[in-house]
């Protein structure tokens, strides 16, 4: 079977299905139209018992995140309409995270961003050798939100997530496996295979036990997930709101050196 929406498509091999991004633009960038088809994707997912396992790619290379570019376009909703918008981003990660069948992000090419932070709400990551990981947040102004900070934490430690966020530098595949960013890197174009690979193992052992598994560890991992990330959307609307953050976006724009201030 399979099905098709722009910019998602959907297929489905056995027991496994293999969503794929394809924005058409070489990059798969997130806006509000593929972070919402995404986020309803999983939930859709989410409900279908018959599923072992789930892969997500992007055509090409995995995803360039959400498009700095349309931090400066855009109308001016109130304080209150913003915050409401910023929920979308955590509740599209909880959705990936909440799907019971195990889940899997063949990478190619670069995860950066937005991209990066649903790969870590997904249960394994597998790399193509010339594939990274960056999440520029905080050199363009920005704290690191969408509750990932504790996922993070739980996968890579305190101190890595603090040089992966903080520095927002390239991660690239092999230092992302040996951080444990990562679980499998392989030569380039085979990540959906070797995703491919794992779904196939999943599919071989009971459903119900796999699932109860995954929920046990999640569980214990994420127990104080919410608690510890539940104001990083406010943090966000007060860091895009300092001097900083402009100054990011403009130096961005204009390929150039920011000048930061502290305001």
């Amino acid at each position: 079977m399979s099905t098709a929406q722009r910019p998602l498509s959907i297929e489905r091999h056995e027991r496994t299905a293999i969503v794929t991004l394809d924005r058409g633009d070489g990059r798969n960038t997130l806006n509000t139209e593929v972070m919402t088809c995404l986020r309803d994707t999983a939930l859709e997912l989410g409900r279908d018992t018959d599923l072992a396992a789930v892969i997500l790619r992007g055509e090409g290379v995995f995803s360039a995140g959400v498009d700095v570019a349309g931090f400066a376009a855009g109308g001016t909703p109130s304080k209150m309409e913003l915050r409401e918008q910023l929920k979308l981003g955590p509740a599209l990660c909880k959705a990936w995270e909440d799907i019971e069948a195990f889940t899997i992000a063949a990478i190619e090419g670069y995860c950066v961003g937005g991209a990066a932070a649903l790969a870590a709400a997904l249960d394994y990551r597998v790399l193509g050798a010339s594939a990274f990981f960056r999440l520029p947040e905080v050199p363009l102004g920005m704290n690191m939100s969408w509750q990932t900070i504790p996922r993070l934490v739980a996968q890579i430690g305190p101190a890595r997530t603090k040089q992966y966020v903080i520095l927002g530098q390239r991660v690239p595949a092999a230092t992302a496996l040996s951080w444990g960013l990562c679980e499998d890197v392989v030569a380039d174009g085979g990540a959906l295979a070797a995703a491919q690979a794992v779904a196939a193992e999943i599919e071989r052992l009971p459903p119900l036990p796999v699932r109860m598994t995954k929920q046990a560890v999640n569980a214990h991992a994420n127990a104080l997930n919410h608690l510890a990330s539940h104001m990083d959307r406010d943090q966000y609307l007060l860091t895009a709101q300092t001097q900083d953050f402009a100054e990011a976006v403009s130096a961005f724009l204009e390929k150039r050196a920011p000048r930061f201030t502290g305001r």
